[in-house]
């Protein structure tokens, strides 16, 4: 039973499993939107996700003999094997949950892969569709990170399936209607972390990038915990102009097309423009998440300060 999860057939059983799941889920999500009118959903925001989704799918399907192909030829090449044990398939998992944190971090600091990723951010709504809004482009390369767990010998049926298990619960991550998960919050990624993740808020920006574990983003810096005095907003900041897919797909390449236009450039200052953060440019008048985030906090120490300030003159 063990083999047969993990193996190319296990994979489809994942998601035959997951469709009905999903399904009855976000339909339930649904009804308690309509019944507490809590607005959660759009339908033309939900008919991108679905188009998104689909078009994700297609390009997965057709990269996905050459992307199983480079990485069992890395996994031939293996530095060490592995008996199957549920030992085994625990170490396969949280290695494939790391691998996607390191995607999911370039994805972010990185402007050609923020790029692709831009269009999972880009809905100012958030509901369980939400995860659905993939980032269509990824198939394209991200078997890469993948690749150097079947150099440690991890079976590549094996990391597919566990990074199936993984996207079937970052889905279902996206919803608004679970507030807390008691002491999980500290263990996995939970909803409240993950609608810090897709906020458009400063202090939120470029937080809490695990697919299933929050442990990585707490190892790495990049953990943020939910504030109720700092309301979450959805979305991207500048918002794009409309939600057709062709604006959704193409939003951010079509910014990098214009900068990468802009006469007198060095070679170097194009290739920042297309590796570099987000807001990098060259003339130093744009501003990275960072430097946002630094500016930001700095406002809130003083703010702070401050209030301090004006307490002990009270008590005085």
């Amino acid at each position: 039973m063990m083999d047969f999860l993990m193996s190319e057939d296990g994979l489809e059983t994942v998601y035959a499993w997951a469709v009905p799941l999903h399904a009855t889920v976000i339909l339930a999500e649904m009804i308690y939107s309509h019944v507490s009118e809590a607005k959660l959903y759009s339908g033309k925001d939900l008919a991108t996700n679905i188009y998104l989704a689909l078009m994700n799918f297609g390009l997965d399907l057709i990269m996905k003999a050459f992307a199983m192909g480079v990485m069992f030829f890395f996994y031939h090449h293996r530095i060490f094997s592995w008996d199957l044990s549920i030992w085994y398939l625990l170490a396969c998992f949280v290695i494939t949950d790391f691998a996607y944190y390191v995607l999911h971090y370039v994805d972010h600091r990185s402007r050609a892969f923020w790029a692709v990723h831009i269009t999972h951010h880009s809905s100012e709504f958030f509901n369980l569709t939400t995860g659905f809004r993939s980032p269509v482009l990824q198939p394209l390369y991200r078997y890469l990170y993948f690749s150097p767990l079947a150099f440690l010998g991890f079976n590549p049926w094996h990391i597919m399936v566990a990074y199936a298990i993984g996207q079937v619960y970052g889905t279902w991550v996206h919803t608004q209607t679970v507030k807390s998960m008691g002491f999980l919050e500290h263990i996995l990624v939970t909803p409240s972390h993950h609608r810090v993740h897709h906020a458009c808020n400063v202090k939120y920006l470029d937080k809490n990038m695990g697919m299933c574990l929050i442990i990585w983003d707490k190892i790495f810096g990049t953990f943020e915990k939910e504030d109720p005095n700092v309301p979450v907003k959805y979305g991207i900041y500048p918002k794009m102009p409309d939600n057709r897919p062709d604006t959704v797909l193409f939003y951010e390449w079509r910014k990098i097309w214009k900068d990468l236009k802009q006469p007198g450039l060095k070679f170097t200052d194009r290739i920042n423009y297309i590796f570099n953060s987000p807001g990098w440019r060259h003339d130093g008048t744009g501003k990275t998440v960072r430097q946002y985030q630094k500016e930001y906090f700095a406002r809130q120490a003083k703010r702070k300060e401050q209030q301090n300030n004006i307490k002990e003159q009270k008590t005085a």
